[in-house]
C-alpha cells in the first residue's frame, strides 16, 4: 500500500499505463489512440505488476490510469456521473471508501451473476464488511488487510530490555503504563522510544474503538481520545521522542542511522528505537528507506490492535466490459495462484484466508530477521472493528492532530486544544453535534 507514501513525499504523478498485446476486438481508446480492453483507476502503482498478469493471462489490453490521492476523488466523481472517460475497474481508499460504496458508483456484487455473499468466509471478517454499502450490499473488495503494529530494532532491545523476542517485547508494551517505563529505559541508554509524538495515536483509537460520529451525528470524543493529549504531552514533556514529525526528512533518516537532536539549547545524538506502522509499512516504508539497519528489525504489538489505510476495488455499474472489470477483480481477490504469487512476491498481507491458512505457518522476512509477521498481523486482525470507519474520520484524525500537536507545543492549553477542534468541526460539518464547549 504505498498511497500513503506517495501523497505525504508528493511523488505519485499522474500516469497512464498501457502493457501487453491482444487479438481480441477492442472496445475504448487510449490517449494516444491505441485500442484498450479495459480501463482502471486508481490512486496508487500497486496493481501495475497484477494488470501484466490479467494481460498475458486473458490476451486483453489495459490502462490503468493513476491519480495522486489528494486529486482522486474530484478527478473521479465527474466522469463517473457522466459517463465520458469512466473506468470500468476503479480503486477506493479507506479515506473515503465509506463514500463510494454508498454513492452507488460500484456494481452490486452481492446480485447475480457475482453473488460474493456466498463468498464471506473466505475474507478477513472487516475486511469484507467494509466493502458493504447501507443496505448490506456487497459494492467492492480487498485482497489485502492492514492491521498495525509495533517495529523495533533487535540490538536496541537486546541491550536495553535484555530480549529481542516479540512476545517478550509485546508484554513489556501490552498497556501504555508499560510503553512508558520501556520509554524511560531507552532514555536512560540514550535512546528515543519513537521518532515523534504522533506514533501513538492509533493506541488511542485501537483502544476502545469507537467511531468518530455516531447513529445521531454527535462528535465522539472517547476517554481514550482524550488521554491522547496527556500521553502526547508526556512523551514530549520528558524527552522520549526524537522530534522527528512523520513523513519529514528526519522521520525517515532516524530508521537507519543516529540523528541529531535539539533540546534546551543542546544538541545530542540519539537513535530511534521503533515506529508504529501498519502491514504495508514494512514494505513500502522501511524497507524503501533502509540499509544499515536491515535484519536489525521485528515487529510486535502496542497496548492496542489498529488499522490503518487499505485498497478495495470494485466493477463500475455502467461499465461496457462488466465481466471483463469483475474477472479483473476475482484475480486480484479470489485467485489462489495469483494471490499466493503476490504474497511471496510483495509481502502483502492478504485478506483472502483460503490462501492465507496455506501460506502463514511458513512464512518468515529477512528484513524482520526471519520473523512470521504473517501470523502476527493475522492474528491483529482478528481484533479489528470494521464499524468504527465513518466518512468523517480523515478530516476528523487531522482536525484532532492538530489540536493535539498545538497542546504538545504548549500553544493551547488542554481545554483550548479540544475547544478549537470542535470549532473546526462545527464549520466543516455544520450537521455533526458538538458539545456545548
Amino acid at each position: 500500500m504505498k498511497k500513503i507514501v506517495g501523497v505525504m513525499m508528493s511523488l505519485v504523478l499522474v500516469i497512464g499505463v498501457i502493457a501487453g498485446c491482444s487479438n481480441k476486438d477492442t472496445s475504448g481508446e487510449t490517449k494516444d489512440g491505441k485500442k484498450v480492453d479495459l480501463k482502471i483507476w486508481s490512486f496508487t502503482d500497486e496493481l501495475k505488476e497484477p494488470i501484466k498478469k490479467f494481460e498475458e493471462k486473458n490476451g486483453v489490453k489495459v490502462e490503468l490510469t493513476i491519480v495522486p490521492i489528494a486529486d482522486y476523488p474530484t478527478k473521479l466523481k465527474p466522469v463517473l456521473e457522466s459517463g465520458v472517460g469512466a473506468p470500468d475497474v476503479f480503486t477506493g481508499e479507506i479515506a473515503f471508501l465509506k463514500q463510494w460504496v454508498n454513492a452507488g458508483y460500484w456494481e452490486n456484487l452481492s446480485e447475480k451473476p457475482y453473488n460474493v455473499d456466498e463468498l464471506s468466509d473466505n475474507y478477513v471478517p472487516y475486511v469484507f464488511d467494509l466493502g458493504k454499502d447501507q443496505d448490506g450490499n456487497v459494492r467492492a473488495l480487498s485482497w489485502q488487510t492492514t492491521p498495525g503494529g509495533l517495529y523495533y530494532k533487535r540490538s536496541i532491545a537486546k541491550e536495553v530490555l535484555g530480549t529481542d523476542d516479540p512476545d517478550a517485547v509485546g508484554e513489556m508494551l501490552s498497556s501504555m503504563d508499560k510503553v512508558f517505563e520501556v520509554a524511560e529505559k531507552m532514555k536512560e541508554k540514550g535512546y528515543r522510544m519513537f521518532p515523534d509524538e504522533g506514533s501513538i495515536r492509533w493506541f488511542s483509537q485501537g483502544d476502545n474503538p469507537k467511531p468518530w460520529v455516531n447513529e445521531d451525528n454527535e462528535i465522539q470524543l472517547t476517554e481514550q481520545k482524550v488521554a491522547f493529549l496527556d500521553t502526547a504531552k508526556k512523551l514530549r514533556e520528558n524527552n522520549y521522542t526524537a522530534l522527528a514529525p512523520e513523513w519529514s526528512p528526519s522521520w525517515f533518516e532516524a530508521m537507519d542511522k543516529p540523528i541529531k537532536v535539539k533540546e534546551g539549547g543542546k544538541e545530542t545524538e540519539t537513535q530511534v528505537f521503533s515506529y508504529v506502522l501498519p502491514t504495508w509499512g514494512l514494505h513500502s516504508v522501511l524497507k524503501t528507506n533502509v540499509e544499515d539497519t536491515a535484519g536489525d528489525w521485528a515487529v510486535t504489538n502496542g497496548p492496542s490492535p489498529y488499522f490503518w489505510g487499505g485498497t478495495w476495488l470494485g466493477v463500475y455499474n455502467k461499465s461496457k466490459n462488466k465481466e471483463l472489470a469483475y474477472d479483473f477483480v476475482k484475480m486480484m481477490t479470489q485467485d489462489d495462484e495469483f494471490l499466493t504469487d503476490w504474497a511471496k512476491e510483495t509481502g502483502d498481507v492478504l485478506s483472502y484466508l483460503p490462501v492465507t491458512n496455506e501460506i502463514k505457518d511458513d512464512f518468515s522476512d529477512e528484513f524482520l530477521g526471519g520473523q512470521n509477521n504473517y501470523q502476527f498481523f493475522l492474528e491483529q486482525a482478528k481484533s479489528i472493528e470494521p464499524g468504527i470507519v465513518t466518512k468523517y474520520d480523515q478530516q476528523l484524525d487531522t482536525f484532532y492532530g492538530n489540536a493535539v500537536q498545538e497542546y504538545v507545543d504548549g500553544k493551547k492549553t488542554k481545554e483550548e486544544a479540544i475547544k478549537e477542534f470542535y470549532k473546526k468541526v462545527q464549520n466543516a460539518y455544520p450537521d455533526l453535534k458538538v458539545p456545548n464547549k
